[in-house]
């Protein structure tokens, strides 16, 4: 009977642990995910200054340099600009791959101001809203570096500290 009572209060802990490494993936994904479309924003950019492609191909080709989450959205929005305006294309794939993201309400309202030109003006135009957006989304990185490093430890020792107190209050 105590060896099922350890082994349970065994898997509370460990549970706890996971729980506590889980949510601070949150943190430490929200910053490869912006870091990831910043640099799909690059990509883009240098595409459409020196090679002069529509943006639906660069799109498409994006997501082969992206990982599947970012790569996602401009495929989305490269599929979508067949029904709509890249503009209106641009935010329904935000929409709809938004889920698979870590990104806040504030990042997704700094990446829709991409759409407010895009397609809409000259070359100098677009080149000129995308290192805007660049530079918001450098602010949002430093934000979110920041909040990783206050957070990441602190969810990963409260999943475990929680898992402890539970054990040590049923034994």
């Amino acid at each position: 009977m105590i060896i099922i009572k350890y082994i349970e209060i065994s898997l509370i802990i460990f549970i706890s642990t996971i729980i506590g490494i889980l949510y601070s993936k949150k943190y430490v994904n929200r910053v490869k995910d912006l870091e990831e479309i910043k640099k799909g924003l690059y990509i883009f950019k240098s595409k459409i200054e020196f090679t002069y492609e529509p943006i639906p191909e660069v799109f498409k080709d994006l997501k082969k340099d992206l990982n599947s989450n970012i790569g996602n959205i401009f495929l989305t929005s490269s599929n979508n600009m067949n029904k709509y305006d890249a503009s209106l294309s641009w935010e329904k794939a935000l929409e709809e791959e938004k889920a698979h993201t870590s990104f806040e309400k504030r990042d997704i309202d700094i990446i829709l101001g991409l759409s407010k030109m895009l397609g809409c003006t000259d070359l100098e135009g677009q080149i000129n809203n995308i290192d805007l957006v660049c530079s918001l989304l450098d602010n949002q990185i430093d934000e979110a570096i920041i909040l990783k490093k206050k957070n990441e430890k602190l969810y990963k020792t409260l999943g475990l500290s929680m898992g402890l107190a539970i054990a040590i209050i049923l034994i």
